[in-house]
């Protein structure tokens, strides 16, 4: 009898453990979509406030050169992190570990400008070019990019060594990761010029055509239960209104200037819109979902405990 009660008394303190430690577990997956979602309104409010003393600019990517600078360097750089921690497994963790090395090069390297498009920022060129007093904050910002990357590859894989990690499981998003870095260094040194030009548009593309993978993904997934029709809906939607959105930034962009309403401005805002959305629908679909992603090879899941 004695020791009957002191094995019960056992598994419950195990079981209250394990309910605590998933409880923690779903509320830190709340709270980091409820702050990707959050960053795309940080985003929003930071360019209402700037639009109100500088006006609308061609773009939301202009509003780097205002005041909104901060906030929107911030938010982009702390996507990044929420990203990398909600990336899950398989195809799942690949794209969005793909989509957080973008992330900071679009908060880094700033866009283009068009003349006299922005207040107080004045470049010499046609149709638009990087403003030459921005590239000491563009070259730190790369470098700086290129450092912590290869610091965060250097870490993945003692953690792979002491075995605190699955070198299988994280070795794609390695492999992408250093591929990446390894294409910014390039660039960086032997084409500058073209990478100003270009590196904020091709990162902002990437990003988005990710997500809309990544939407795509999570209404069809492989895994048991599928989501709920509703659901399904909703990121199919997303990943439709992302790919449509790319399709006009794309092929439009080139003539913005002629259409007499600030393309890139909306574009950006309903690619911004929509990233919003995936969260807001992510977070209801998975409210009370704990997955911890980076547990140590051979520990069991506690969500997937009996």
């Amino acid at each position: 009898m004695r020791g009957a009660w002191v094995f019960g008394l056992a598994d419950r303190v195990t079981g209250m453990v394990d309910d605590a430690l998933s409880t923690s577990l779903e509320r830190t997956y709340r709270y980091l979509r409820i702050g990707l979602a959050g960053s795309v309104v940080v985003i929003f409010v930071a360019v209402g406030l700037a639009a109100a003393s500088v006006g609308w600019l061609p773009s939301v990517s202009d509003y780097f050169y205002t005041p909104a600078r901060n906030a929107f360097v911030g938010s982009l750089i702390a996507a990044s992190l929420g990203l990398i921690a909600l990336s899950g497994r398989g195809v799942d963790r690949a794209l969005l570990d793909a989509a957080a090395l973008f992330a900071p090069l679009i908060a880094l390297v700033p866009t283009t400008v068009v003349p006299g498009s922005v207040p107080e920022v004045e470049v010499m060129c046609e149709p638009s070019c990087f403003p030459s007093e921005y590239i000491p904050d563009a070259a730190s910002g790369v470098l700086t990019y290129l450092i912590v990357g290869g610091l965060v590859v250097l870490v993945a894989l003692l953690l792979a060594a002491l075995r605190q990690l699955s070198l299988a499981a994280i070795g794609f998003s390695l492999a992408v990761t250093v591929m990446m870095l390894a294409t910014v260094a390039l660039t960086w040194a032997f084409a500058r010029e073209e990478f100003l030009q270009y590196g904020h548009v091709v990162a902002t593309v990437a990003f988005f055509a990710l997500f809309a993978a990544v939407a795509v993904l999570n209404a069809f997934p492989r895994r048991s239960p599928p989501p709920a029709p509703v659901h399904r809906v909703l990121y199919v939607a997303i990943a439709a209104g992302l790919i449509m959105v790319l399709i006009v930034y794309v092929a439009l962009m080139p003539h913005a200037d002629d259409l007499g309403f600030p393309l890139v401005l909306v574009a950006e805002s309903a690619a911004l819109a929509l990233f919003f959305a995936f969260w807001v629908v992510q977070g209801v679909e998975k409210w009370n979902n704990a997955d911890p992603t980076l547990l140590p090879v051979g520990r069991p899941s506690p969500a997937a405990a009996p």
